[in-house]
């Protein structure tokens, strides 16, 4: 999808079009770049007047910035997000300057002596003023503690947003909070059972989540939105080529599982779902099978040259994601993984193919290797100049086919000059691929070869 719109758009599209929550619980919209809109609905009992609210489990990757609260008779003063964790090292920073005690314990005899100290430096180790002495608190053997009158307010056993607000009524209300965070991805992974034989495929689809967004989400609401939302400075996924996988984009209105969201799809998963800290988790949102699919080989070529040697053809599959074609589903992008089943009925890993943003209703090539028994051996037979901006091309083209089965080859030959292109002769009739391509189906026997000849004027 090359169309991308301000992330101010698209969000405003997605809090415009999501309902708001009308009991407690958690949704996370996740995008491609990166990102995921957080909505947290809870029940939250206020007195009146001025009091800071605090949620403990935000993510640690949150954007302060993006964060607002939605609670009747409200108004916000202050917010604040301390992401300032509680360590050992920290608590021992945060004490420079003040008293702690030192607690020793005798190995031999158990006895415990403890001192009070003022903490001078906590840098690359701990220095400590006890009475007239200075002293580097060491890890020397000797069991040793240290005790802390209390915990500084600005440390935090978990990354905290505290928000000041001024409630104008007492009582419990339903309030939502909602941020962008950092730290939360998604992607697409897919497993392509191909029947050559059958010219069926069967396409399981599997979005892949990850979290390392310094936080778990416990049961949540999870959409995915599949497209490259814009962010400010120029930030952002990076867009998928839309040529990856894809021969032809479709026209055809989805039918699958995804949903209009502006420019975007969106896709929910089938129930609540659990996001934990640091894991990678799979769900299923797509299962077709028998959709109609080919065994295509393809040969490219750039420019209008000899080869001296001959090329291998690329291996694909070719299917729809049309209706009509068995799938009826717009495909996020990501990775197809292909296989097909060897003499004894065991499936075989053959390939990998990536595609991009699909509409439904497009044809798609995976090109996921190369033709081990089938290869293309062009050759420039002639180049004249016509005029000063045309020139006539004469080219030859061996195809040659090493398989106990006949094969046909989807040539290709790129270099033309535009839309001006004359066709003189050709062995085979040809197809304008697009402005600069023009490509044959050339069916060639087992153990055998097929010489394919055109010759085309060009320029302009």
């Amino acid at each position: 999808m090359r169309k991308t719109v301000l992330l101010a758009t698209a969000l405003a599209v997605a809090l415009c079009g999501a309902a708001r929550a009308d009991g407690p619980g958690l949704e996370v919209t996740i995008y491609n770049a990166d990102l995921a809109l957080v909505r947290d609905a809870r029940q939250l009992d206020m007195t009146q007047g001025r009091q800071k609210l605090e949620f403990k489990d935000v993510s640690s990757a949150i954007r302060p910035e993006t964060v607002t609260l939605e609670a009747d008779g409200i108004d916000i003063v202050e917010q604040n997000f301390d992401y300032d964790l509680l360590t050992p090292s920290k608590l021992m920073e945060k004490a420079v300057g003040q008293q702690v005690q030192i607690v020793r314990t005798n190995p031999g005899t158990g006895a415990q002596v403890t001192e009070t100290a003022t903490v001078l430096a906590a840098n690359e180790g701990v220095v400590l003023k006890i009475g007239d002495r200075i002293e580097v608190l060491r890890d020397d053997g000797v069991p040793t503690r240290v005790i802390f009158d209390k915990v500084p307010d600005n440390l935090r056993a978990q990354p905290t947003l505290s928000v000041t607000v001024d409630s104008n009524h007492a009582g419990s209300r339903l309030a939502t909070l909602s941020y962008l965070t950092t730290g939360l991805s998604w992607k697409a992974d897919y497993v392509a059972l191909f029947d050559e034989k059958a010219a069926k495929l069967d396409l399981q689809g599997w979005v892949t989540l990850t979290n390392q967004s310094g936080t778990s989400f416990e049961a949540a609401d999870t959409k995915l939105v599949a497209g490259q939302v814009q962010l400010s400075g120029g930030r952002g996924g990076q867009p998928y080529d839309p040529s990856d996988g894809s021969e032809q984009a479709g026209t055809e209105a989805n039918t699958g599982p995804g949903k209009a969201l502006g420019d975007y799809y969106i896709y929910s998963l089938p129930e609540r779902t659990t996001i934990a800290q640091n894991q990678t988790k799979q769900v299923s949102f797509l299962d077709a099978n028998g959709v109609t699919a080919h065994k295509v080989y393809q040969w490219n070529a750039d420019e209008l040259i000899s080869a001296e040697e001959p090329a291998h053809a690329v291996t694909g599959v070719d299917f729809t994601n049309s209706t009509g074609g068995g799938l009826g589903a717009g495909l996020p992008a990501g990775t197809v993984r292909i296989y097909e089943r060897d003499a004894n009925g065991a499936p075989k890993f053959i390939g990998e193919a990536d595609i991009g943003h699909t509409p439904q209703g497009s044809e798609l090539l995976l090109r996921f290797g190369e033709a081990f028994d089938v290869t293309v051996q062009p050759t420039l037979v002639s180049m004249d100049k016509v005029s000063k901006t045309r020139t006539r091309y004469s080219m030859s083209y061996m195809v040659r086919n090493a398989k106990s089965e006949p094969v046909t080859v989807e040539l290709r030959q790129g270099g033309y000059w535009g839309r001006d292109t004359k066709v003189i002769s050709e062995s085979l009739p040809s197809r304008s691929v697009d402005a600069f391509t023009r490509g044959w189906s050339v069916p060639v026997p087992a153990n055998g070869q097929t010489v394919v000849t055109s010759t085309v004027e060009t320029g302009w």
